[in-house]
């Protein structure tokens, strides 16, 4: 067993890296044998930093250059609903009533059916 003992300590403050440096770890993070713990550790950074590093880089904030906001908003225009065809109602000989909604949506149901409930049904199936 060995009676060393190493400390390791970061330097206290923050650091400030230049846009050369934080390209240079970019490049060593992402690049062809690129590996992100491993720039991490051979340039005593987080790895958070790193990521918004990239995604800095890739909206070309990193070189001070802001890429203009895509609009949010789009133009809408509203017009008078639609009118709807009216619900095409065939009975059957056995008491049952087949409905077919414009949507092509087929209810059939027992002439003893509760008109309000039909309704209701019929009223949040066309929606």
């Amino acid at each position: 067993m060995s009676s060393r003992i190493e400390i390791v300590s970061r330097v206290s403050g923050r650091r400030r890296w230049t846009v050369e440096q934080k390209l240079a770890v970019l490049r060593d993070a992402f690049g062809p044998e690129g590996c992100v713990r491993t720039a991490c550790e051979r340039h005593d950074v987080g790895s958070g930093s790193i990521y918004t590093w990239r995604r800095q880089a890739m909206s070309g904030e990193l070189a001070g250059v802001r890429k203009l906001a895509e609009p949010a908003f789009a133009e809408v225009q509203i017009s008078e609903p639609l009118a709807l065809p009216a619900p095409q109602v065939a009975t059957r000989s056995d008491s049952a009533i087949g409905i077919e909604l414009p949507s092509g949506v087929r209810v059939t149901v027992d002439a003893t059916v509760d008109a309000d409930a039909l309704s209701r049904v019929i009223g949040i199936l066309t929606r």
